[in-house]
């Protein structure tokens, strides 16, 4: 979902303009493989207790006859403490694949571990879940299939009052939720959705991180755009339900703003913005002010200290803050009005200059968000010009082709918003540097220095003879050192013949 600046002038020739339409052809290729990028994953909560860590207890793998013992025990014994041990017998063996196939394989394992769950004592309940959260982050889709049966009660549990119950829940939820179609079909019917929205109130941060885990993977399911996003039907749908306003609350920036909980849910309004459902209603609910809010206490935050975990909200961020520009919607809702202030441009380069080394990834996140802000917007091209920007953007040219071609690609967006920007772009460092560009064996990276030229020479004539007598003389520099050159290895032989 990245904008391309629109081109307004005729083609140079054939070469440039066979140049654009692969340069259009590339750039809707990343944006739908942005569109369709996910971080599926599956996360695993493994706190050993610390009678566990002190007795040194080793997992071991079980077979089905001690599998079988085990539920026995827990299902039957006499005093609970000896149920509770064997479900931790059982939880550490679960951590092994082979176990976890003995398990599925073994009739009747799945009713009695629900049964478990569903015991009214708390710690029986407790250790259950913990050994469905081993099953559930299984890589095998025969044992994620097999704890369909206790999906139902996950989610009624997610209404408890225990934080910790709820938070092995999430995750448990969110780990089955990605993987299986099947787990998905029978809990949306059953209010996940509303269940997910009850949880966002939740005072609990830890609660919050891990909604925030379930509720991405549930956005990434393939059906996600038709069945779980639309805003059609109230409550039953991420967009109909309280969520989007939730999320933007939780990351709106300032003292409380938790940064475990904002990555999570930076990378749900990601989603949810890539469906293109519905996001005229994320603007109009402020999503581009509290995002553009946050990108710039960010950018304070990296200034303060060398914490290496801000990339991992500043990702998302910047992927949620592009996407949003190319919205159609932004302009009718006022959503440009929400952007309008340039501490988000200089905030962009502080976090680009302190991400040069540390994450250079991060540089194509942060210079596709400037393409997109300079695309339609002079008060944000004059933004660039005021706070003296084209000299550090420059400097970006040599780290690789594609950050060259995305810095060629905001000053075309600078400098075809007329004359009065072409002046303060020529003269300057941009003549070398596009000397330069116009060397490099990348087409894309020369098409798009052309482009640029194109676009000066329109509006800043002079420019055009600046540029053939600069060339000219750099080929006549070039013409004199190879000419010493070839007169030092002819003196050279000479000397050799000599000798």
């Amino acid at each position: 979902m990245w904008s391309r600046r629109q081109g307004r002038l005729g083609p140079l020739g054939c070469g440039v303009e066979e140049l654009r339409r692969r340069r259009r052809e590339r750039e809707a290729a990343l944006r739908k493989a942005r569109r369709e990028q996910q971080l599926v994953s599956k996360r695993l909560l493994r706190d050993d207790t610390p009678e566990e860590a002190e007795e040194g207890l080793v997992a071991v793998i079980l077979g089905e006859v001690e599998i079988q013992q085990f539920l026995c025990s827990a299902q039957r014994g006499t005093e609970e403490k000896e149920r509770e041990g064997a479900l931790i017998s059982l939880r550490r063996g679960l951590q092994h694949p082979e176990t976890q196939q003995n398990f599925i394989r073994l009739e009747g394992s799945m009713r009695t571990l629900v049964g478990l769950l569903t015991s009214n004592q708390a710690l029986l309940q407790l250790e259950a879940a913990r050994c469905l959260h081993e099953l559930s982050h299984s890589e095998q889709s025969a044992v994620t299939e097999a704890c369909l049966p206790a999906t139902s009660y996950l989610l009624t549990y997610l209404s408890g009052h225990s934080s910790d119950f709820i938070e092995l829940c999430l995750y448990t939820l969110g780990n089955l939720i990605v993987e299986s179609e099947a787990v998905r079909r029978q809990l949306l019917p059953q209010g996940i959705v509303p269940a997910l929205a009850a949880c966002i109130q939740s005072p609990h941060s830890t609660v919050l991180e891990a909604l925030g885990y379930t509720l991405s993977q549930l956005l990434q399911a393939k059906e996600a755009p038709e069945k779980i996003i639309p805003s059609t039907s109230a409550g039953s749908s991420v967009l109909g339900s309280s969520l989007p306003q939730y999320m933007l609350g939780l990351l709106q920036p300032g003292p409380k703003l938790n940064p475990g909980v904002a990555v999570e849910f930076a990378w749900c309004l990601h989603y949810i913005i890539c469906s293109q459902v519905n996001n005229a209603l994320l603007i109009t609910h402020g999503a581009l002010s509290t995002l553009g809010l946050l990108l710039v206490d960010l950018a304070r935050a990296v200034q303060r200290s060398e914490d290496a975990g801000l990339e991992l909200l500043v990702c998302p961020v910047l992927r949620c803050l592009s996407n949003l520009l190319t919205e159609a919607a932004v302009e009718a809702v006022g959503g440009q009005m929400q952007l309008r202030d340039e501490r988000v441009v200089a905030s962009l380069f502080i976090l680009l200059r302190f991400f040069l080394q540390k994450q250079p990834s991060l540089l194509h996140e942060g210079l596709w968000f400037l393409n997109n802000l300079t695309a339609n917007s002079p008060s944000f091209c004059t933004s660039v010009l005021s706070l003296d920007l084209i000299e550090p953007l420059l400097q970006l040219l040599p780290v690789s082709n594609v950050v060259s071609i995305l810095v060629l690609t905001v000053l075309c967006n600078v400098a075809e918003k007329g004359p009065a920007y072409c002046w303060h772009l020529w003269p300057g460092p941009l003549l070398p540097s596009l000397l330069d560009t116009l060397d490099s064996s990348d087409t894309e990276v020369v098409g798009q220095s052309l482009e640029l030229l194109q676009l000066l020479f329109l509006y800043r004539p002079e420019a055009a003879q600046d540029f053939l007598q600069q060339s000219g003389l750099l080929a006549l520099e070039r013409h004199e050192k190879e000419t010493q050159l070839q007169d030092r290895v002819h003196a050279l032989q000479r000397t050799a013949l000599m000798g």
